[in-house]
This record gives structure tokens, sequence and C-alpha cells, in this order.
């Protein structure tokens, strides 16, 4: 009897390691909403069946309906490595425990991507200039909060350093993802919305004619790559696959070239880290900035204790971006 109870100890022993084992190799890919589920899941699943084949690790496709969904999944561990704009990688690397291990190369040799702001080419809005003259006429599709291209650069480039603001400057702002503003854009159902090269380059490979409904009114200073980011808590071991699988992805073997150019225009990955981040932080605190002084509601002493906070915080990035 001794003898069974030591084998059903050892054996309940062994299957807690299993157990242990197959969650460390288990992982969920969350992967931001610039487009529908069901389109993402086209493009990213055939690099997921690779990702399994080639590292031994159960990688699962996960998907919400707004960037917050991915950042949240992975500030609870339901998400371990992700695909992000910049700007979403920075609340995943704040507030979600990530790390940004890697960012996407492009076949052009691009280093990043640009955000627009497209209108329909039947459109009455000619120029930039004139959006920006008579914005309280005007119908904005904007893009997620936590969208790089579609808000973040936008807010600040476009709006902020005009003078404006998405939130009173327009006559209605619609938040929504980039393929609804482009559709939306092509369907003459919008003014005008913010988007980016990434898009219409997919739009314009996919359907030519959609393409040719588009006219660029602006466009941004170059937007670093998007970065994939993982929890900083993975076993070693795994990280160790993920980055060697990334590391050489689409390096020569067309049909994974094939694989990448589908997603968007993409040829493979490169090394990167959180200091890719630090330009796009530096532009959310002078965007920060530019509220706090322009808020009639707060105090002259809160004005002040705040303005030196941020920069105090822009003075240690630049000392971050000097190195």
């Amino acid at each position: 009897m001794k003898t069974f109870r030591h084998f059903l100890a050892g054996a309940a022993l062994a299957a807690s390691f299993v157990s242990h084992a197959a969650f460390a190799e288990t992982l969920n890919f969350g992967i931001i909403s610039t487009d529908s589920s069901s389109a993402l899941k086209q493009r990213w699943q055939p690099l997921i069946d690779d990702l399994n084949k080639q590292t031994g690790l159960d990688v699962k496709a996960f998907f919400a309906t707004d960037y917050a969904g991915i950042i949240e999944a992975m500030r609870f561990n339901k998400v371990q490595i992700g695909f992000f704009g910049n700007a979403s990688a920075i609340e995943a690397v704040d507030r979600s425990d990530g790390e940004v291990f890697a960012k996407v190369k492009y076949k052009s040799g691009e280093a990043g991507y640009y955000s627009l702001l497209i209108t329909n080419v039947n459109s009455k809005w000619k120029s930039v200039d004139q959006v920006l003259k008579n914005s309280r006429d005007i119908n904005l599709g904007f893009g997620d909060p936590n969208s790089t291209s579609g808000t973040l650069v936008p807010s600040y480039y476009l709006l902020a350093k005009n003078g404006l603001s998405a939130k009173t400057s327009f006559k209605s702002v619609l938040p929504s993802s980039h393929e609804a503003n482009m559709l939306a854009v092509v369907n003459d159902r919008i003014d005008v919305a913010t988007n980016n090269t990434d898009m219409l380059a997919t739009l314009k490979a996919q359907h030519l004619d959609r393409y040719k409904e588009v006219r660029v009114l602006w466009k941004s200073p170059l937007i670093p790559s998007d970065p994939l980011v993982w929890r900083r808590d993975l076993p070693q071991a795994t990280k160790d696959k993920l980055r060697s699988f990334f590391d050489h992805y689409a390096e020569k073997d067309p049909r994974e070239q094939a694989i990448m150019h589908a997603i968007s225009g993409y040829s493979g990955f490169a090394d990167s880290s959180d200091a890719q981040l630090v330009p796009i932080r530096q532009m959310a605190l002078f965007q920060k900035k530019e509220q706090v002084q322009n808020d009639a509601r707060m105090s002259d002493a809160d004005k002040k204790a705040q303005l030196a906070a941020l920069d105090r915080k822009l003075s240690e990035l630049d000392t971050v971006a000097a190195k």
C-alpha cells in the first residue's frame, strides 16, 4: 500500500511538472485591431502556424475589438506575446509587464511607416490647408485611442502643431479602426479620416479599384516600424525560441517572404528594445504639456507643478535618447 501511495504521489508530482511545462510553452499571440478579426486571422495565421512548427510552442492568435483589449489581456497574462503599434506598446510596457524585443521590417527598406490624412478622390476637400481652416465643417474619422498612426501622431503633428484639437475643433469625431475609416472614405461616408501607409498599400494590392478612390491630403514624419512585445516573465527558454524564430523568419524562404508581404508589405523582423518607444513617449509628453498649458480650469500653481513634472520626464527621455 505504501508503495502504491508513493506511486500516486510521484504521478501527481510528475503531472504537475507536465502541466507547468505545458503552460510555459502555451502562448496567446495578441494582434491589435487594425482590421477585422477575420482579415487579421487570414494574414497572421500562416506565420503563427510556422511559429508552432519551428519552435514546438503552442501559440494561438488572440483578437480583441480594440487596442485596449490586447493591452489588458497582456496585463492579466491572457496574452504573452503581441503585435502592437508604438503607442499601444508603451501601454503594454508600462502597464502590462511587457518588453519590446523585435520590430517588423519593410521590403522597401523603410525604417518605418507614415500616418496619413485621407479623403475620397471626389471630395471637395482638396488640401490639408482647407481641412485645417474649415475643421468645424468637417466630420473626422479618427483612430483607436491607443493607435499611433490613427490618433497619437496626427493629434500632435497635424492638429496640435496647428492649434487644433480632435475633441473641440471638428464638427464630429468618429473613432474607429483603420479598415473602417478606409472604407468610410472609399464609400464617401465621411469627410476625412486618419490612416497609414501600411493600410493604403494593402488596399492597393488587394483592391486597386478602391485604392483609386482615395486621395492623400497629409503625410506625417516617419513612425518607427511596429514592435513585437512579450511579457518579461516568460521563461528564458521560451524567449530564446521566439527570438530565434523571428530573427530568421523570411530571410530566404520565398513562401515565408510571401506570408510576411501579405500581412502588410513586411519583409521580416529585426531585433529591437524599449528604446524604440522613446520618440513616441516624447511626442505624447509634448502633447500633454500643450494640454496643461491650455487648460483654463487649472490653477497657476497646479499648472506650474504639472509642467515641471513633464519637463523632468522629457529631460530623462532626452538622456535615454542620447545614449
